[in-house]
């Protein structure tokens, strides 16, 4: 993959690490102050077996600084991965709505640092939770540093941030036990749902299969608020923000998120690790709704409400420019785990709006980060520094690592020649949106935010039925384990508000009366753009599927099918019951990827099964290779098999699917890919049926379910 040429913005970011960065190799072994260790496995004692004596300051200066290493975990957004990379604007268009220049130069490359994140879950939770992703990108701009603080949910469960604390204490694992972890399937959270219903669209989001994304890579992501663009002339206009990306957008099923929680709980963040390490980088394209101020109230809802979106097919979503994640960190809790997002880290040419929700959060972010890394100077921390020039008065504090010189340490004053000054004027300098406030002093919110429902039934109308199965599944799953009966039965009547249909068949599930009648008639308007289904990427880059092999495999057809997958830009693994190589029908060797026994088909996206009947024979005869495929299969993977190895298949029992019989052809059938031919007489139509039906992401053709289509 080629990638633009390095800019001085790159160079400018670099530097700033390298300067951090220390290499162990090659050195002496030293004390914090420099003084070389000539014995770091015993402490000094009165006597070989005598008490430690205090004046061991190598002893207690390295069990200190341990003591002292954890820093208190986020509150939410805890576990994360994240990726350093750059951003780069297409054209100049957006030149006309705002002076933020990272935005409007195609020139410039902007280096940025992305975290993904789960929200609910501790730092030691597994990443394959139901769960809303955050997806945080710090913009190092030559105007300084601008935070997109987003999730891969382009809305809020609450509307007003004096709630953010009930929310997360609700949703967190119950104080009198701390259980459950990482979870939402428990009382606190749907009691407070049943008492809040501005909760409803995000839950329906949250029940949905966004909730289970199968890679940061193939999710979108979203700055939740209306945010403000300001031109040169001081004029503003309405945005939102979006990710959208190149992989298109899939997700897991809740099957297999469980299983891979127990597999790899690191799935998430080694998926991303390991696609930058192989040269794989993750793309999504910046994309922007704009509204005219003009239209503030065109809408049906308020376009201050962080609960509601704005459909796209009242605004369009207009491409900006394009992000590359391509370098990996050096250090996760260096600058993973330390670097601080705020969402008032704003540059010239953007700006906030009134939304209550994103006002409660520039003032939350900023108080966090001081208790959590330790006061005021965390922007010195090389992962958080800005490339842009800094000068302050602010001085001293904790871990401050600049040395001030000077005898002035405040504006104005004339012993420092004035400096650093006050000059220049927007957009050289940042200004605060100018807009008329006034109004009564009041605690209460706008009869405009009042409506609870519409866009839920939106979200609900927009899903495919395989999207809505899995919604209802979510509820019921999620519903049934809450003790409270009395909880269940509200959450009914508040699903009875977005779809009479779907209360009836979740509280078929949960053992609660259905609602007889709808209180409220579904409006029928949908939002094609909101389904996954609708938004997917024909392509089987970085895919990984797995070749199951043994001693006596077609090594011909192994190597042309892996060769045809690799042009494609997946990932072929030979899977072997034992690791190392095996031996081929025709005497060659094959090297194994992995011993099957140590993975499972929850980590890969499809499986083939080549020929060669000793091959096939000694899997067949193996009870965790069977069942490797009958999983596959029941989690509606893609599924393929040539020559003797359509035997496995039989052997896994996979329903009334067809498969191929004579050598001529090529069976599709309900995403499995058959040819009684092997590799001497393999159909070049093989490898493409297969990847069209990998290219699919899911055959949802073989779920069935009650749910009314």
């Amino acid at each position: 993959m080629t990638t633009a040429p390095r800019q001085p913005e790159d160079d400018a970011k670099d530097r700033q690490l390298e300067s951090a960065r220390v290499d162990p190799r090659g050195t002496h072994l030293t004390t914090d102050q420099g003084v070389r260790v000539g014995n770091t496995d015993d402490s000094l004692k009165a006597g070989a077996r005598g008490p430690t004596l205090l004046e061991d300051f190598h002893f207690r200066e390295k069990l200190t600084h341990f003591d002292h290493e954890r820093i208190p975990e986020r509150v939410v957004h805890a576990r994360g991965a994240g990726a350093y990379g750059h951003f780069q604007p297409y054209d100049d268009w957006l030149a006309e709505y705002t002076v933020a220049e990272f935005l409007t130069d195609p020139s410039v490359r902007t280096p940025v640092f992305v975290r993904f994140s789960t929200v609910v879950g501790s730092r030691g939770s597994a990443d394959t939770v139901r769960d809303v992703r955050g997806f945080a990108t710090k913009f190092f701009t030559r105007q300084g540093n601008y935070d997109l603080v987003g999730n891969n949910i382009p809305v809020f469960f609450i509307q007003d941030g004096i709630k953010f604390p009930d929310f997360v204490h609700a949703v967190k694992p119950e104080p009198h036990n701390e259980i459950p972890q990482a979870s939402s399937a428990h009382d606190t959270l749907w009691d407070f749902v049943a008492l809040q219903p501005e909760t409803m669209h995000m839950m329906m989001w949250l029940m949905s299969d966004r909730a289970l994304p199968r890679s940061f890579r193939m999710m979108q992501g979203f700055g939740v608020h209306t945010f403000r663009l300001v031109n040169a002339q001081g004029q503003g206009t309405f945005v939102k923000f979006h990710w959208r990306p190149a992989l298109g957008v899939h997700s897991l099923v809740w099957d297999e998120t469980q299983k891979i929680a127990g597999k790899d709980p690191d799935f998430n963040r080694r998926d991303l690790w390991d696609t930058i390490e192989a040269g794989n980088f993750p793309e999504w394209e910046l994309g922007v709704q704009l509204v005219p101020e003009s239209d503030e109230f065109a809408f049906d809802f308020d376009l201050l409400d962080a609960t509601k979106i704005i459909p796209e097919e009242q605004v369009p979503v207009r491409p900006v420019g394009r992000l590359v994640l391509n370098r990996n960190p050096d250090n996760f809790f260096a600058e993973t785990e330390q670097v601080a997002f705020h969402t008032a880290n704003v540059v010239p040419g953007i700006d906030f709006t009134n939304d209550p929700l994103l006002q409660a959060r520039n003032f939350s972010y900023l108080d966090t980060q001081l208790l959590r890394l330790g006061g005021p100077n965390f922007a010195q921390i090389p992962v958080n520094r800005p490339i842009a020039p800094v000068h302050t008065d602010q001085r001293d504090g904790f871990h401050q690592h600049k040395i001030d010189v000077g005898r002035t340490s405040y504006t104005k004053n004339s012993l420092g020649g004035g400096c650093p000054m006050t000059s220049g004027a927007f957009p050289e300098v940042f200004s605060h949106y100018q807009q008329k406030v006034e109004g009564v002093k009041v605690r209460q919110r706008s009869e405009s935010f009042k409506d609870f429902y519409s866009q839920a039934t939106l979200f609900w109308n927009s899903m495919s039925q395989p999207e809505k199965e899995h919604i209802v599944a979510a509820f019921r799953f999620e519903l049934g384990k809450v003790e409270h009966r009395e909880i269940r039965a509200t959450i009914v009547d508040h699903l009875n508000h977005v779809d009479h249909e779907l209360a009836v068949v979740v509280a078929r599930g949960i053992g609660v009366r259905a609602p007889k009648r709808e209180v409220r008639p579904n409006h029928g308007l949908s939002s094609p753009a909101l389904s996954q289904l609708a938004a997917s990427a024909d392509t089987i880059s970085t895919r990984r599927i797995a070749i199951l092999v043994a001693a006596g495999v077609d090594g011909e057809g192994v190597r042309r099918v892996v060769a045809e997958l690799r042009d494609r830009g997946a990932i072929p693994e030979l899977l072997a019951p034992a690791d190392g190589t095996v031996r081929c029908a025709d005497g060659s060797d094959l090297k194994v990827d992995r011993a099957i026994s140590t993975v499972a088909s929850v980590l890969y996206d499809a499986v083939i099964v080549p020929s060669g009947p000793e091959s096939v024979r000694t899997l067949s005869a193996d009870g965790y290779t069977v069942h490797f495929v009958a999983e596959a299969f029941k989690h509606f993977k893609a599924i393929g098999a040539f020559g003797s190895g359509i035997e496995l298949l039989r052997k896994a029992q996979l329903g009334s699917v067809r498969l191929a019989e004579d050598t001529e052809t090529v069976i599709v059938d309900a995403g499995v890919v058959t040819t009684s031919a092997a590799a001497d007489a393999l159909p070049p139509e093989f490898s493409e049926a297969f990847a069209c039906e990998v290219a699919r992401h899911r055959i949802w053709q073989r779920e069935t379910s009650e749910v009314p289509a």
